[in-house]
């Protein structure tokens, strides 16, 4: 079992929002990651992406509060109040390695996954490095393999990846301090829920915010192509009860939901008016996947 350390102390105002369980384990590197947990019984795995943290998942936990499940929701390395690894250090490979070190540590067992966003190849890849042990899959608004040939990065990916969009975040805090943007309902993150998710960007540093755009491939050539292609294949093999919750308003990955529904022919698919964060906008939805999914 994981050594579980003393997580930060978080402000009265954010504190109150996760009564959850928190703590840190050490990843590797000299890096420790952030957990939050709630509850006991099966354990359910819930990745997020860029640029939030565990936070984002703090709504479904809630709907699942009482129910025979654990709920285990990590930071990404670089985000929340995980620790912040050199520039250098944020590839794809390195997020994987950093989380399977997690899950080996956790010492889990009969895992339903949760992913949405790059916690789709990261907690998928990591997960594949223990043959069996992901029994359960929700995916919502996550890429599950490599872009196709000729695709184009969006107009997002392509203003953040240079030196204007880097300044952008560094200086203006964007995207992390507009994510209501990407939503159905933009007012589903505003005031103290937005600042909830500004917060660790504003304390520990927003670096990982571009190194994680940059981990986006723009070229086939890209260096995170081959550790996608690996997640297809992945997912793919994978014969096991599935559930895809889709926000279709996501003006980053709101289109793909018909790929990833054909990579997941099992799947159960709703589809909803909800945006790229659609934990905030339809979070009963995403505990009843869970919740039938922890059933089987």
């Amino acid at each position: 079992m994981a050594e579980r350390l003393v997580p930060p102390l978080l402000p009265e105002w954010l504190d109150s929002q996760v009564p959850f369980r928190r703590y840190l384990v050490e990843v590797g590197d000299g890096l420790r990651m952030h957990v939050m947990e709630q509850g006991e019984g099966r354990p359910v795995l819930a990745f997020h992406g860029n640029p939030t943290w565990g936070y984002l998942y703090r709504k479904v936990a809630a709907e699942l509060a009482g129910e025979p499940v654990r709920m285990i929701m990590p930071d990404l390395v670089g985000l929340g109040f995980s620790d912040r690894p050199p520039m250098a250090d944020f590839t794809l490979a390195n997020q994987v390695r950093w989380m399977a070190a997690l899950i080996e540590k956790l010492e889990l067992e009969d895992v339903v996954a949760v992913v949405q966003d790059w916690g789709g190849p990261i907690g998928l890849l990591a997960l594949s490095r223990f043959p069996g042990l992901m029994t359960g899959l929700v995916a919502m608004n996550t890429v599950l393999g490599p872009p196709k040939p000729g695709f184009k990065p969006t107009t997002f990916h392509r203003f953040f990846s240079t030196k204007a969009g880097e300044l952008a975040c560094r200086w203006l805090g964007l995207p992390q301090n507009r994510l209501g943007l990407a939503q159905g309902d933009r007012r589903s993150i505003s005031g103290i829920v937005q600042r909830a998710y500004s917060y660790p960007l504003k304390t520990l540093g927003s670096e990982a915010v571009i190194a994680l755009v940059r981990m986006v491939p723009d070229t086939l050539d890209h260096p995170s192509v081959p550790q996608l292609e690996e997640l297809a294949a992945f997912v793919d093999a994978y014969e096991g009860p599935a559930a895809i919750v889709w926000g279709d308003k996501d003006p980053v990955l709101g289109r793909l939901r018909n790929r990833i529904s054909r990579q997941l022919p099992q799947a159960t698919v709703t589809a909803t008016s909800a945006g790229h964060f659609l934990q905030e906008e339809v979070p009963a939805l995403i505990a009843q996947a869970i919740r039938d999914l922890s059933r089987t």
